[in-house]
């Protein structure tokens, strides 16, 4: 079995169902399994540290879970178009893993939840796929051969999977967001299996 990391930070939920959406499309494919990773909050202040096992959910991620990755899943919710300040810090400290080029040729997908509709998601997943082109990574994204992008009235876009999560982050992902997750995570899977065949 080869391992997909699906690797994301949440700070209200939505994201997190989203990694668990695109981690049950990844192993409907077959050799495929996903490994789901998350990293901590970052803090303002400097001598407040995190426990080194997370309290719930997944462990925190590390650079070998990237190194032995067969294939990315990377979601943030959006801050200001931006990924959130934790994900941006664990990629940060990921420059041995371009100095080797470990992650040269791999598959890559991205995903995100926003609190309003127009609140960042494209720019938000045109922003976490920039650290994985650099790092030479094959960026995916969902072709509207995927007909929920044609309809969806929450997120949903061709550069990743997305989300609408309200203005109090309460409204769960419906059945369009739902699917085109599943449909990201099997595109990613499908893609890796195929790499690794060549």
């Amino acid at each position: 079995m080869a391992d997909i990391l699906v690797l994301y930070y949440s700070r209200h939920g939505a994201t997190a169902d989203m990694a668990r959406h695109i981690a049950r499309g990844i192993g409907e494919v077959d050799g495929m399994q996903a490994r789901v990773r998350t990293v901590p909050a970052v803090s303002t202040v400097c001598e407040a540290v995190e426990d080194d096992i997370p309290a719930e959910g997944p462990p925190y991620a590390s650079v070998d879970d990237l190194r032995e990755c067969a294939g990315l899943a990377l979601g943030s919710p959006t801050r200001f178009g931006n990924m959130a300040a934790p994900m941006k810090y664990f990629i940060d400290s990921t420059s041995s893993l371009w100095l080797a080029g470990d992650l040269i040729g791999k598959p890559a997908a991205v995903f995100t939840s926003t609190s309003s509709l127009h609140g960042g998601q494209e720019t938000t997943l045109l922003s976490m796929m920039l650290p994985l082109l650099h790092h030479g990574m094959l960026v995916l994204g969902l072709p509207y051969s995927e007909t929920g992008l044609l309809h969806t009235r929450g997120g949903g876009t061709p550069y990743g999977a997305s989300h609408l999560a309200g203005t109090d982050s309460a409204r769960p992902l419906d059945e369009t967001e739902t699917e085109l997750c599943r449909a990201l995570g099997r595109r990613l899977a499908q893609t890796a299996a195929r790499l690794a065949g060549s």
